[in-house]
């Protein structure tokens, strides 16, 4: 079995988030970037059957040479080669047209993909590559087993969960639940080195136009001051959620 593992390469959540040029671009400068949590999730599911049933594991990443330690973290966590398309990822359709090359070039069995991405938290891209190499797809992925050319997929839904079955090609939105976080892998010093030695191919690519831009950046509001309210003046309490707060 082939497996494709999407990488995208984001900020780690404990950075400060800057903007640049009128509030434009996003500035990088300091950023810590790391892979995407859902994505290191469907990497460790990944990881596994290359382990238990002997599948191959690639990984892909649309973005410049910078978004190179992260696909190396991925190598050092186990994966067999790396491949970097040499564009900046604009936007969700083309991300998925850059990917969706790939997947067919690579005759791939089983694609992984975070559900969305915590930068832009889009949540477009494994659908769209499912839709443009005619595979199958299940988002929100909590569970998958793969027997042959079938495969079982638990997602999560309102209220519950649902069972799948289905065939390869499949295109998986993975999130947590497809394995748990005690589960992801720390690179080991023996996997810094062998990742190394590991293929990373960059590929230029395919024309493909974007459908939109970011106009305009914007942080939150600042949290406004606290009034601490005496737990036994309720009274207080509620007249201030009434008439100042108006949420009551």
């Amino acid at each position: 079995m082939k497996i494709l593992v999407c990488i995208s390469h984001v900020p780690d959540t404990t950075s400060k988030i800057n903007f640049s040029e009128g509030d434009t671009k996003f500035d990088t400068a300091g950023v810590q970037f790391v892979i995407n949590p859902n994505d290191e999730f469907g990497l460790t599911r990944a990881m596994w059957f290359k382990e238990k049933q002997g599948a191959t594991v690639d990984v892909v990443n649309v973005g410049g040479a910078e978004t190179e330690p992260t696909l190396r973290k991925a190598l050092a966590i186990g994966a067999d080669n790396a491949i970097r398309v040499n564009t900046p990822a604009t936007d969700g359709i083309y991300v998925a047209k850059q990917i969706a090359k790939v997947a067919k070039d690579g005759g791939y069995d089983l694609i992984l993909a975070g559900r969305e991405s915590i930068d832009y938290n889009g949540g477009m891209v494994p659908g769209m590559v499912a839709g443009l190499i005619d595979a199958n797809f299940v988002n929100t992925c909590i569970g998958l087993e793969v027997d042959g050319t079938e495969a079982t997929v638990i997602r999560e839904i309102d209220g519950g969960k649902e069972t799948l079955k289905t065939s390869l090609p499949l295109v998986v939105g993975a999130q947590k639940g497809i394995v748990q976080e005690s589960d992801l892998r720390i690179p080991n010093m023996r996997g810094i080195m062998q990742a190394r030695k590991k293929p990373l191919n960059v590929v230029e690519p395919v024309e493909a136009g974007s459908y939109s831009n970011a106009v305009k950046f914007e942080k939150p509001q600042p949290k406004g001051d606290i009034k601490l309210i005496d737990p036994d003046n309720l009274d207080e309490l509620i007249n201030l959620l009434h008439n100042e707060a108006k949420v009551i």
